[in-house]
């Protein structure tokens, strides 16, 4: 069963799967890095209020990625919470690891312009047969009101 979050205007469900790279791909998120990602994001998230992280992934191997679930109220927009978490941990890194400078000597920015979003949580045959029975569903409760009066 699917965990609702009530809302101001009612409830809902709204988890995204979110994937970026690092610009060029390069394999930057080294172990100490990859500590400090995982410090950060979460951090950036309680700053909007309603975001909470549910998973973070780093590939040790490939160190060039960064996976995400999160829970995204549905008054912020999935991309702008994605380009609010790129931007805020950019900067920071920059910041606190002085090497990515020369590994990124003529850029400014450490992760890649795109992401990859999808959302998490029911199939979609789950909700199709849902939505099919909802007709049935209130027909049956008139006519169920109706007999019990």
């Amino acid at each position: 069963m699917v965990k609702t979050t009530l809302g101001s205007h009612g409830p809902y469900f709204a988890e995204y799967h979110i994937v970026w790279c690092t610009k060029y791909r390069r394999k930057i998120l080294n172990p100490g890095l990859s500590v400090y990602v995982r410090k950060i994001l979460p951090q950036i998230a309680r700053e909007m209020v309603g975001v909470e992280i549910v998973e973070i992934g780093l590939d040790s191997t490939l160190r060039d990625h960064v996976h995400l679930v999160v829970k995204i109220p549905p008054k912020y927009s999935a991309s702008n919470v994605v380009a609010n978490f790129k931007a805020r941990s950019d900067s920071s890194i920059r910041i606190k690891f002085s090497w990515v400078k020369k590994v990124y000597w003529k850029e400014s920015v450490v992760w890649s312009r795109g992401f990859f979003l999808s959302t998490v949580g029911v199939n979609e045959t789950v909700i199709k047969n849902y939505v099919k029975s909802q007709g049935k569903m209130d027909s049956e409760q008139v006519q169920l009101s109706l007999i019990d009066k």
